[in-house]
C-alpha cells in the first residue's frame, strides 16, 4: 500500500489602498492597513491497511488528488498545483452509516434589497466568527440567476455577492463565505470554461450540483413603452438566448452586452433611463423597481444552467442515492496511441455512463512537437480532459476505472463526488420554482 503525503500552501497578499471609496470601505474587513493571509494545508504520512476510512479526514486525503506525476514549485501556478505525489486508487471504501447532510442553515437574509455589494478582491480579508448561518457566494448582484441558484442549493442562507468568479473562489478559501455556487455550463450557450480552470487553479471540493431554468423577461422603468426603446442591454449570452424576441419587440433597438443580467437592471434604474431596457429576471425587476414588459421572452424553453457547489471539504460518497463524479485528467501520450479512447473505454467496459467531456488547454505544457529532424516535425496542442461520470466514488466499478486511468494519465484529479440533482425542470420563474 502507497502512503499518501499531500503538502499544499499558498500565500495572498491583498493590499488595501488607503483612498478606498465609501462604498468599498463600508464592506471591508479591513481599515486601509497592508493584510497578508497565508493558509496551508500539511499531514503527516499515512497509510489506509484495510481500505479507505470513513471519516470525513481520510476521505479528502484519498479523493483530493489520485494521481500526479508532474513536479512543480509550491507557489508555482501551474495545472498540479504544487502536488506531485503519487496516489493509488483503493478499493473497498466502506461509507457505514456517515450522514451525508451539509451543513444546516437557520437565519434568514436579513439584507434590504439593493443594499448588498459585490465583494471586490480588496475585500478578501479573514472574516470574524460568524455562528451558525451558512453564507454562499455567488457572481454577479442581488437579482442575478446564480443568486437564485444559492437560494435553491442552500434555502435559508446568507447570500454573498462577488464581482468575480475568482472572487467568490477565494472567499470560501479565505473563510468569508462557507460555500460557493458557480455557473459551469447552459443548455443552449454551453460550458463557462473560466470556472472550469478556475476549477484546477484552486483546491474547492465539488459537493453538489443544481439546475436552474432561465426565464428572461424585458424590463425598463414604469411607464415607459415597448416602442420608445432605443436600447436593450444584458450579458451577451442572455442577449443571445433571446435573439429572436427581441427582434419582434424592439425592433429598431441597439443590442449592447452587458458585465451581467440583474447589473443591466440596477444600472438603468440607477441611472433613470427612460430609453433603456434590460433582459434580466422577475426577481431584478422586484428588487430595482421596474416594471416587466415582456415575460418569458427566451427563445427556447428548454434553457437550463447547471451550477456546482463548492465547499472546503469533500463530503463521503454514498451508494443509496444517484451521484455523479467529476474529474480531470492530463493524457499520458507516451503510453502509445489512442490514449484518450484507452481512458473513456475503461469507464465503457465497467456500464458507467459519461454525462459530460470538456477539453482545456494544458497551461503547464500548450504545444507538444512530435517527429524526427530528419522526416520534419508538426505540433500539437496539449489538453487537459475534464469528465462527469454517474457513479458514486464508494462504488469499486468507480475505484477500478480510475486506477485503470491512471495507467495513461500524467495528471488524475478527483474534484468532487456528489448527489446528483435530480428535480424536475420547469419553465416557470427561478423564484417560483
Amino acid at each position: 500500500m502507497q502512503t499518501i503525503s499531500p503538502a499544499f500552501s499558498c500565500d495572498l497578499k491583498s493590499v488595501i489602498q488607503p483612498n478606498l471609496t465609501a462604498k468599498n470601505a463600508r464592506h471591508s474587513h479591513v481599515n486601509g492597513k497592508r493584510v497578508s493571509v497565508r493558509c496551508g494545508y500539511r499531514s503527516e504520512s499515512f497509510s489506509f491497511p484495510n481500505g479507505v476510512g470513513s471519516s470525513r479526514a481520510d476521505w479528502q486525503s484519498s479523493c483530493a488528488i489520485l494521481a500526479s506525476k508532474v513536479v512543480s514549485a509550491e507557489n508555482s501556478s501551474s495545472i498540479t498545483g504544487g502536488l506531485a505525489d503519487q496516489v493509488a486508487v483503493v478499493n473497498g471504501h466502506s461509507n457505514g452509516s456517515v450522514d451525508l447532510s451539509l451543513v444546516p442553515s437557520k437565519s434568514q437574509h436579513n439584507g434590504k434589497p439593493g443594499l448588498i455589494q459585490p465583494l471586490t478582491i480588496t475585500d478578501l480579508s479573514p472574516a470574524p466568527s460568524h455562528g451558525s448561518t451558512l453564507r454562499v457566494a455567488y457572481q454577479g448582484v442581488p437579482g442575478a440567476y446564480s443568486e437564485a441558484a444559492a437560494g435553491k442549493a442552500y434555502p435559508n442562507s446568507e447570500a454573498i455577492p462577488c464581482d468575480q468568479f475568482d472572487v467568490a473562489f477565494q472567499a470560501v478559501e479565505l473563510w468569508i463565505a462557507d460555500r460557493a455556487v458557480l455557473p459551469v455550463e447552459n443548455s443552449l450557450g454551453g460550458s463557462i470554461h473560466r470556472n472550469y480552470d478556475l476549477l484546477l487553479r484552486h483546491r474547492l471540493h465539488i459537493v453538489g450540483e443544481v439546475q436552474i431554468p432561465v426565464h428572461h423577461c424585458l424590463l425598463a422603468l414604469p411607464g415607459v413603452r415597448t416602442d420608445c426603446i432605443t436600447r436593450v442591454i444584458s450579458h451577451p449570452q442572455a442577449l443571445a438566448q433571446t435573439e429572436g424576441s427581441l427582434n419582434k419587440l424592439t425592433p429598431k433597438a441597439a443590442i449592447e452586452a452587458f458585465h451581467d443580467t440583474a447589473a443591466a437592471a440596477e444600472y438603468i434604474a440607477a441611472n433613470n433611463l427612460h430609453d433603456t431596457a434590460a433582459v434580466a429576471s422577475a426577481r431584478a425587476a422586484e428588487l430595482y423597481g421596474l416594471q416587466i414588459l415582456a415575460d418569458g421572452i427566451q427563445d427556447d424553453a428548454g434553457n437550463v444552467t447547471r451550477f456546482l457547489m463548492l465547499a472546503r471539504d469533500p463530503i463521503i460518497p454514498r451508494t443509496d442515492r444517484p451521484f455523479k463524479t467529476s474529474i480531470v485528467f492530463a493524457a499520458q501520450e507516451d503510453k502509445g496511441t489512442s490514449v484518450l479512447f484507452k481512458v473513456l473505454s475503461a469507464f465503457a467496459f465497467r456500464n458507467i455512463s459519461l454525462t459530460k467531456i470538456e477539453s482545456r488547454p494544458h497551461h503547464n505544457c500548450p504545444v507538444r512537437v512530435v517527429g524526427d529532424e530528419n522526416v520534419g516535425t508538426s505540433k500539437h496542442f496539449e489538453y487537459t480532459f475534464y469528465v462527469d461520470f454517474e457513479a458514486s466514488m464508494a462504488e469499486a466499478r468507480a475505484q477500478n476505472a480510475l486506477a485503470e486511468v491512471q495507467e495513461y494519465t500524467s495528471f488524475l484529479r478527483v474534484l468532487g463526488s456528489y448527489p446528483m440533482d435530480m428535480t424536475p425542470w420547469s419553465t416557470l420563474p427561478s423564484e417560483d420554482v
